[in-house]
């Protein structure tokens, strides 16, 4: 113990009480250990056993488990069709991810003063996203036939005497899926830039209209630099089911499409071999390489968010 100028006792620093941080025991672990137990054992040991499994191969009933190394990664590196499903993968991701500038455009109307009825908007573009994928897409294939669908009728009445059949051809079977991940996504999206958008303070607002800033400079200088944040998690979530493409474009094309084979995404090849041709081997080197995909984008987008994302 010391003694200051005042004439006070003082207490040396190195006899305060230092808190034990495991002083708290073991309640942490209890309230986090159900959760971390259930992540460890659907997440991450699957994705070991399926690691294991891409250098295995089995019989078509899955057993007699054999080790082969590097082989069914070379099998899927020379397969004709990989840079087609890759391609196909990419473009629909990169279309895609127009979901995004059109979702902030959407969000920053609803979020105009004075607008009337905007819960009844937010609803409304939120619902595609909770009805079944599957489901809409019939509905979708029907607005894409090539005989009586709406969109060929519109374009007919418009003085085209032959559209082109969309779920036929396979460059534009991938561009009519990727509208409707366009539209099926915007719900979502709207729903996270609103909440986004209730962030920015007012203030900045009233003192750019103060200075004679008009709408159209207060959404480029304030609204877009605020909303980067969560501009960045929606392309980052975008992009990962840019990857998973499969339900939507297994029901645009169907069981007999001519248009099938050279629309795959690299999804349908994991299908395709994994649960069609019962090569689970292959099936699972193919999710690996899905894996690592999209690990390189997401690490290639989090890398460029630091010239362009702007926090608060």
């Amino acid at each position: 113990m010391t003694v200051d100028r005042s004439g006070g006792a003082k207490v040396s620093p190195s006899r305060r009480r230092r808190v034990n941080p495991m002083s708290v025991g073991a309640w942490p672990l209890l309230f986090i250990g159900p959760l971390m137990l259930g992540v460890l054992i659907f997440y991450y040991f699957p994705i070991i056993g399926n690691l294991y499994a891409s250098f295995t191969k089995t019989n078509a009933f899955g057993g007699n488990q054999k080790f082969v190394g590097l082989d069914n990664y070379t099998d899927l590196l020379a397969r004709p069709d990989l840079p087609s499903a890759t391609v196909n993968t990419l473009f629909y991701t990169a279309v895609v991810l127009l979901a995004v500038p059109f979702s902030v455009v959407i969000a920053s109307l609803l979020e105009l003063p004075g607008l009337k009825g905007r819960s009844l908007y937010r609803v409304l573009f939120f619902m595609p996203y909770l009805a079944m994928p599957v489901a809409i897409v019939l509905v979708w294939r029907l607005f894409f036939n090539g005989n009586f669908g709406l969109l060929n009728q519109t374009v007919k009445a418009l003085g085209v005497a032959d559209p082109p059949y969309w779920l036929s051809t396979p460059w534009l079977v991938i561009l009519a899926v990727a509208f409707f991940g366009i539209w099926a996504s915007i719900g979502f999206n709207v729903i996270i830039l609103s909440a986004g958008l209730k962030s920015i303070p007012k203030e900045l607002y009233e003192a750019a209209q103060l200075d004679g800033a008009g709408a159209w400079h207060q959404f480029k200088n304030i609204t877009v630099p605020l909303l980067t944040p969560s501009i960045f998690f929606l392309t980052i979530m975008q992009a990962i089911g840019g990857f998973q493409l499969f339900d939507a474009l297994f029901g645009m094309l169907g069981l007999n499409n001519p248009a099938a084979g050279a629309s795959r995404s690299l999804v349908s090849l994991f299908y395709q071999e994994a649960f069609v041709n019962n090569n689970r081997g292959a099936g699972a080197a193919i999710s690996i390489m899905i894996l690592l995909l999209v690990g390189a984008v997401t690490a290639v987008q989090f890398w460029a968010q630091k010239k362009w994302v702007h926090y608060v």
